[in-house]
């Protein structure tokens, strides 16, 4: 088998687990696994600047460029759907009773 397929076999068997893993979360741990996730994708993100940086040709810098961005919006775009998911555990401010003006 080449290493191509034995990768590729990897990957999609990955794609499977990831799904049932995540998919069998329940709710009250998801908030604090994003959190989790987030800081990932930090680290992510500031490898692929390194990465790209050191890069001594125009496709690999461009494919990093392309990677930065989008490692940008899915660290951000975590951060944006983990704050939402908070809000909705605090209780809610109580409105004032409108008064009845007969």
């Amino acid at each position: 088998m080449s290493p191509e397929i034995g990768l590729l076999t990897i990957f999609i068997l990955s794609i499977f687990v990831g799904f049932e893993v995540v998919s069998k979360v329940s709710t009250v741990l998801h908030t604090p696994l994003m959190s989790g996730a987030n800081a990932i994708h930090g680290i992510v993100l500031i490898g692929g600047i390194i990465v790209t940086a050191q890069s001594e040709s125009v496709g690999v810098t461009i494919l990093g460029v392309i990677a930065i961005l989008l490692g940008a919006i899915n660290l951000v775009g975590g951060f944006v759907v983990t704050d939402r998911m908070l809000e909705m555990f605090k209780p809610r401010a109580k409105t004032p009773a409108k008064e009845d003006s007969r």
